[in-house]
């Protein structure tokens, strides 16, 4: 990159906005401010359709001021001003705002005296704040705005020009808005040479591709005069993001490729051949077709960097075990890494009930020479099982060891670790499968396994580096799960029936989980998507807080609860004592234990046939993905599964969205697309995977496919001519801007 991109931001803005850009935004230098492009564009002509205005998020609008309104507050001391705003459309769709009127919102400034000055009705202004809900209605409080009917910063520009010029919308913060960072980077523009800017992309891809020379695109992103122009600027920006993404992949890809590890063949009267021989079913052909691969990939000398995806049930383990065996019948180790105490537990009680006489159960003789022992290492385990399990690790006794966090301990050594499983691999940070990966003498082969399934578009572009299996039917055996959304809101009556519902199927004999988003009483809860900031209606008292459904209050409530009368209920969550936790499965696993009250400690791996019903509470607390998991839990006997989401939200609130969309469809893959459009990409790349500010600027995976999938071909096709990049050292130095190491560390492990 041009090292003046690399300059600090003082030299070229002054002390005090670098000081202010680096606090707010986090940019210290000419590079990052000169790439903080703009979200969207307005014009000034046209007003914002109120209809469109998102909840729970900084907004920049332009509408018209049609009342305002200042009365002394209730609760407080000081001045309300309201200020009702307009974007002219009169539809019927929009009735959603505080004014009372289609398409209009109300604008709340407490002690708002420029407010209630400036912004007389008939006034066009340009509003920057965060869209919170009250009484059913969207509205602002506290926004900053600019006035549009005079601009200083443009005198004696023509009126038709100065309308059609698009104005910027950059992503802001609660303390600098949209139009405060426009000016600082027009600041920017004119103090630099953009012309002596280099280009990372190849000029062979620019002339094809008919892109704008990059300082005319640098120029017209930030200051178009017209529409044409930022969109030009951006197709451009765009496909160079994709570049230096793919590039950076498949860079790591032909790093990987040029590793050795340790070929791990197939032992025709090993391990693997006999456990085949055993099983009391018969593979369903994704799974032979999956394990034939991996027997392949593990039988090379390059290592083996495969993602394994498939629905919930589908029978990733049994996959991932024989794929253990193979690596064990060759004379390595096998660690499987899962984020639960519980799961792993669950892993390991369920890979030793498969195995059979093939497990050896750790004491001297054991089920003889051809048994492979099985260890677990958790952190919780008493002293001395923890140090036998540490040295069976290390000395090779044990084949197969499953562990949490504990695996990653500097403590923990392997005596020949040849093949690592990662179960869940969105729980773990970049960190941590580092610290495993280093326990192998040489490269080990790597298998990721994710129950949530994962759109190609995001595929390519966060897991390019990996070879992906996919497992898309289920093994028979597997009975239907109706999901139903239970609105309390709208059937207040229908809390009752969940629990005599409940009661219906344990009279059947089978058993029932609920599902709470906390603990305690005093906890927040997991997950708080489209909970909306204090409106002036909170500030004024006006509002109650919600009250989550808890692990221990539900407890309480259901043991005095006359329709489950003399069931057993037990609660399961995170903060037990191990032993406890387990005591409580293994209860529940008999069937001694009737009704499991839990957290999402249950979400993955849990595995009891007998389960029929699950109860979550306050659902718009959980992401797509984790009800698609939750649900996954009942069903896995043959017996119909029911999954009631229970919901205390007004029909049309945007969290009930998910749960409308989970109730349409168990087809994970159908949910992970859906899951994607309504939460954004999110930080996809950074190691949380959550939603929220995309590390992405100008890139949407869902919406440019083709954009991706070109630039990985031109990408693919640079990294195999050069694959260190030498010959493209602006196209080096991007990927090294645009990826911290975090970042590009988590594109390498997936």
């Amino acid at each position: 990159m041009h090292a003046e991109l690399e300059l600090g931001l003082e030299r070229r803005i002054g002390k005090r906005s670098a000081a202010v850009i680096e606090k707010h935004l986090g940019i210290t230098t000419v590079g990052g401010l000169l790439n903080y492009f703009p979200r969207r564009y307005l014009s000034r002509g046209e007003l914002t359709p109120i209809s469109e205005v998102p909840l729970d998020e900084e907004v920049t609008l332009i509408a018209r001021v049609i009342s305002n309104s200042t009365r002394a507050m209730r609760a407080r001391r000081g001045s309300l001003t309201d200020v009702v705003i307009s974007d002219d459309a009169g539809t019927a769709g929009s009735g959603r705002a505080g004014g009372g009127l289609p398409g209009t919102l109300k604008v709340s400034f407490f002690n708002g005296f420029r407010a209630k000055a400036e912004l007389q009705p008939g006034r066009r202004a340009m509003f920057s704040g965060k869209v919170t809900r009250y009484g059913g209605s969207l509205g602002l409080t506290n926004p900053d705005f600019l006035l549009l009917d005079e601009d200083p910063d443009t005198p004696g520009l023509d009126p038709e020009k100065l309308a059609a010029m698009p104005i910027p919308v950059y992503p802001a913060t609660a303390k600098l808005t949209s139009w405060s960072i426009q000016k600082v980077i027009s600041t920017l523009l004119d103090t630099l040479e953009l012309e002596a800017l280099g280009d990372p992309l190849p000029a062979e891809i620019a002339a094809r591709e008919k892109f704008l020379p990059v300082a005319d695109a640098y120029r017209l992103i930030h200051t178009p005069q017209t529409p044409a122009d930022w969109q030009r600027a951006r197709d451009r920006f765009r496909y160079q993001e994709a570049l230096v993404l793919q590039s950076a992949l498949a860079r790591r890809r032909a790093q990987l490729a040029a590793e050795e590890a340790t070929a791990r063949r197939p032992a025709p009267d090993g391990l693997l051949p006999a456990f085949d021989r055993q099983l009391p079913f018969t593979l369903t052909a994704g799974q032979a077709a999956v394990g034939k691969t991996l027997s392949e990939e593990l039988a090379q000398d390059s290592p083996m960097n495969r993602l394994l995806q498939g629905e919930v049930g589908s029978g990733k383990t049994i996959v991932a075990l024989r794929a253990m065996l193979q690596v064990v019948d060759a004379g390595g180790q096998a660690a499987l890494l899962a984020p639960t105490e519980v799961l792993a537990a669950q892993h390991y009680e369920s890979i030793r009930r498969t195995l059979g006489p093939l497990s050896r159960d750790g004491m001297l003789g054991g089920f003889g020479p051809d048994a492979v022992q099985v260890t677990l290492l958790t952190g919780s385990m008493p002293t001395a099982a923890r140090k036998q399990a540490m040295l069976d690790a290390a000395s090779g006794t044990a084949g197969i060891v499953i562990g949490t966090h504990a695996l990653l301990s500097e403590t923990v050594s392997f005596y020949d670790l040849g093949l690592i499983v990662v179960d869940e691999q969105h729980r773990f940070g970049v960190e941590q499968r580092d610290a495993l990966r280093a326990k192998a003498s040489k490269p080990p082969h790597l298998l990721v396994m994710t129950a949530t399934p994962i759109p190609r578009t995001v595929a390519m572009t966060v897991f390019g580096d990996l070879e992906t299996s996919v497992l898309d039917e289920l093994p028979a055996g597997r009975a239907p799960i109706s999901t139903h959304v239970v609105g309390l809101a709208e059937h207040p009556a229908w809390a009752g029936r969940i629990w005599s519902r409940s009661r219906e199927e344990i009279d059947a004999g089978h058993q029932v989980y609920v599902v709470c988003p906390k603990i305690g009483e005093d906890d927040d809860g997991d997950f708080t998507p489209g909970e909306a900031e204090p409106s002036a209606a909170d500030l004024e008292g006006e509002n109650g807080a919600r009250e989550l459904a808890s692990v221990t209050g539900v407890v309480e409530h259901l043991r005095d609860e006359p329709a489950l009368a003399g069931v057993p209920v037990a609660p399961l969550h995170g903060r037990q004592d191990p032993a406890l936790k387990s005591e409580t499965m293994a209860s529940f696993t008999a069937n001694r234990t009737k009704l499991l009250v839990s957290t999402t400690v249950i979400e993955v791996g849990v595995d009891v046939h007998n389960a029929t019903l699950m109860v979550i509470l306050d659902a718009d607390r959980f992401g797509i993905s984790q009800l698609h998991q939750l649900r996954g839990r009942v069903g896995r006997g043959g017996l119909p599964g029911t999954c009631l989401l229970v919901t205390t939200l007004e029909p049309g609130h945007p969290s009930r969205r998910r749960l409308d969309a989970v109730a349409a469809t168990t087809d994970g893959f159908e949910l992970s697309q859906e899951d994607l459009k309504l939460r954004r990409e999110g930080d996809i790349l950074g190691a949380s995977q959550s939603g929220g500010r995309s590390t992405l600027k100008l890139l949407r995976v869902l919406e440019h496919e083709d954009v991706i999938a070109r630039a990985r071909q031109d990408a693919q096709r640079i990294v195999a001519a050069d694959p260190t990049l030498a010959g493209q050292p602006l196209l080096a130095a991007a990927i090294d801007e645009y990826l911290n190491p975090e970042k590009e560390a988590f594109l390498e492990r997936g």
